[in-house]
């Protein structure tokens, strides 16, 4: 075989990688998500993958997306009533929503493309539990809606997670089944932020690590798939946090 037939042959197979490896980029979306320490970690999936759990999750726990609602509006309800169980009922629909987002969607669901996920799942099956302790056991959490500041930011936050996140994804062209719904782990932290700025009393602050942590791994997250709804949960834990921490500091 002639050196030039040779040197062709070695060129197209180079091109033909390359090539490869510009559609591997194409069809792959690295996800980098900064962690706790501060550095990034490469978790690869594809957009389609990304999507294809909201559907997959959607689809199976039909119409329970409905009850979730139901459930916090509950909350909500039972802050407004005042009523003598009113806390200890809050906290454990909270508490709920956390290990239905951490069992149901991080470990049933997410799991799939997302080692990680499992993590995920655990560390907010704790924060549910956590909501269940610190609430009932040891009665450490009081709801109380009221009109300052940190109220209405709480009020902003509640109304931002049930109604406004999903019309902005849907404006967006995001729909049912693919879209985020309220009980995955992003709309439910931001209503757990609006929730936790109605309260009257000092929250431990063993509540706030974990939907801390959430708000800076799940907004970068998101973002990079184009879920711009999810900066609310920037929002939330950025102001939420320094709201509650000011107003726990404040006499």
């Amino acid at each position: 075989m002639a050196d030039a037939d040779v040197y062709s042959i070695r060129r197209t197979a180079a091109v033909e990688g390359e090539l490869e490896a510009v559609n591997g980029k194409e069809s792959m979306r690295i996800l980098l998500i900064a962690s706790p320490t501060g550095e990034q970690v490469g978790i690869p999936f594809t957009t389609e993958q990304f999507f294809g759990v909201f559907e997959k999750y959607n689809q199976a726990i039909f119409p329970m997306q409905f009850v979730l609602i139901l459930v916090a509006i509950a909350s909500v309800v039972l802050v407004v009533s005042r009523k003598p169980f009113a806390n200890k009922t809050i906290s454990g629909l909270l508490g709920f929503l956390w290990l239905w987002a951490g069992v149901v969607y991080h470990l049933t669901f997410f799991t799939e493309i997302s080692p990680p996920a499992y993590l995920f799942g655990a560390l907010f099956v704790f924060q549910g539990w956590l909501f269940l302790y610190e609430g009932i056991v040891r009665n450490r959490l009081s709801f109380c809606a009221n009109q300052k500041i940190y109220g209405i930011l709480g009020a902003i936050l509640i109304v931002y997670s049930l109604a406004i996140y999903p019309l902005i994804g849907y404006a967006l062209g995001r729909i049912f089944p693919t879209s985020p719904t309220f009980g995955v782990p992003c709309s439910t932290t931001i209503f757990t932020f609006g929730l936790l700025l109605w309260t009257d009393k000092k929250v431990p602050s063993i509540l706030l690590i974990i939907p801390i942590l959430w708000s800076i791994v799940g907004t970068s997250a998101a973002l990079s798939f184009g879920i711009k709804e999810d900066f609310g949960l920037f929002v939330a834990g950025t102001l939420g946090t320094a709201y509650i921490i000011w107003r726990d500091l404040t006499p």
